[in-house]
């Protein structure tokens, strides 16, 4: 039986590609809405094995699940998610704080 659903721990780590087929990195973690209990955005986490990673907000829903892949695709290229709001490794970045807007529409809405 198919459905839709998915347990979170099987998101994490799955490959994430931009709209010019190249690989952006994989899902690190979702941000949850504590109110609502939905997926507000997830963070994508760049980069090569021996490179500094930098992770990136891309709003859920502008994420789609390509089954063939069995990885999920987006509308955005790796200088879209370069525009917007990121953290290296190790930084200290309140992934909860949405008080900044960005001009991506792919980033979360204020």
């Amino acid at each position: 039986m198919h459905h839709t659903l998915v347990p979170s721990d099987r998101v994490e780590h799955v490959c994430v590609f931009g709209r010019d087929g190249a690989k952006l990195g994989s899902v690190e973690r979702l941000m949850l809405d504590k109110v609502s209990g939905t997926v507000a955005y997830a963070i994508i986490k760049t980069g090569g094995v021996l490179s500094t990673h930098h992770h990136y907000p891309v709003r859920w829903t502008a994420l789609h699940f390509d089954p063939a892949r069995q990885a999920f695709e987006a509308e955005v290229t790796l200088e879209d998610l370069r525009a917007g709001p990121s953290e290296f490794d190790g930084d200290e970045f309140d992934w909860g704080d949405r008080s900044q807007s960005y001009t991506h529409p792919n980033y979360w809405a204020v």
